[in-house]
């Protein structure tokens, strides 16, 4: 059974920076793409970062320049940086993972419970 695990989340400034983690169950070099989505309240999940197993990255345009995406597969860990925060920012934050398919759409295999991000003004 795999098993993600999400942690770091919090609240925090606008302005202001926080790095989520994701700790994976098992080796993480069997997954084609690791990601991040968010899910601000009463609205759908959308995609925010991957990075593939070969570490080529994609950001959505709206975290491009902010965020940095990046897995560590000798702690089986996956990582998003998130700098200059804004309030759009807010929501419960996901790592996803899946062997093969579109790093962008969200039918990820696997799913962690989520960290709550606040980021006030």
């Amino acid at each position: 059974q795999v098993q993600l695990v999400e942690s770091g989340g919090g609240s925090v400034q606008a302005g202001g920076s926080l790095r989520l983690s994701c700790a994976a169950s098992g080796n993480m070099d069997r997954w084609g793409c690791v990601g991040w989505f968010r899910q601000p309240t009463g609205k759908e999940r959308e995609w925010v970062a991957y990075v593939l197993s070969g570490y080529a990255k994609g950001y959505s345009d709206s975290v491009k320049g902010r965020f940095t995406i990046s897995r560590d597969n000798a702690k089986n860990t996956l990582y998003l940086q998130m700098n200059s925060l804004k309030t759009e920012d807010t929501g419960m934050y996901f790592c996803a993972a899946r062997s093969t398919g579109s790093c962008t759409d969200g039918n990820y295999n696997y799913w962690g419970q989520g960290t709550q991000v606040t980021v006030s003004s």
